[in-house]
């Protein structure tokens, strides 16, 4: 019985017989078994939007992206995993927007997209396509400063500069929204963006400046 099993084994293991009807041994059968197993399905290209256009992905490869902002058109070539932030600073030179903390927490990278402020840094540059993206850049006409940058220079609303661009840019969608803010739409318009220098008190002259004309808040502590 023994000498039974052992030939039967025996038969599976050096592929003596074949398949039914297939002509191929049960040896050969086991290995494309295995090489089947081994291979992993292969599938078409991921497909993106970039440029209007149906483009496939392979891998983490670069695209071609094209951004809208500040009114002109950007094109580049860029990784699926690059952030506006960094397209903007790297790419189209528009360090207006600082990398401070590259986590949406501090908002020095704040900028508007369609009229909405959005950390630059948590929004990926192919995502961005089909928007309209504002930096601090785009708020001057020709050299005149915005009177949203007049106030906060006239407000000494900047210390180390840093977070000022993006306060900027947040105080403009702010008074875009409450053209006549109240002091608790200030608080809660402001509040995704920290100043490590704790210049708020002339930030917020500055946007009472540039919401109603009124009088700069250096010149108010001086009794002027």
């Amino acid at each position: 019985m023994l000498k039974e099993d052992s030939r039967d084994k025996q038969e599976i293991i050096s592929g003596d017989s074949n398949t039914a009807g297939s002509g191929v041994s049960r040896r050969e059968f086991l290995k494309l078994g295995a090489v089947t197993v081994a291979v992993p399905a292969v599938v078409g290209p991921r497909m993106v939007q970039a440029g209007g256009a149906e483009v496939p992905v392979h891998g983490p490869g670069r695209v071609p992206v094209t951004l809208t902002v500040n009114g002109k058109r950007y094109q580049a070539d860029l990784e699926p995993r690059v952030t506006l932030l960094d397209a903007l600073r790297d790419r189209f030179d528009l360090t207006g927007s600082k990398r401070v903390c590259d986590r949406g927490e501090c908002g020095a990278c704040t900028v508007l997209m369609d009229g909405k402020s959005v950390y630059a840094c948590s929004v990926l540059a192919i995502d961005a396509q089909g928007h309209q993206i504002t930096t601090v850049e785009g708020l001057m006409q020709a050299d005149r400063l915005h009177p949203i940058q007049q106030a906060f220079i006239d407000n000494d609303a900047q210390q180390c500069g840093f977070c000022t661009p993006g306060f900027i840019v947040a105080s403009k969608a702010l008074l875009d929204r409450h053209p006549r803010p109240t002091p608790e739409q200030v608080v809660k318009g402001l509040s995704g963006n920290f100043c490590r220098c704790g210049t708020y008190f002339g930030m917020r002259g500055a946007i009472a400046q540039a919401a109603g004309g009124a009088k700069p808040a250096a010149a108010a502590r001086k009794g002027a």
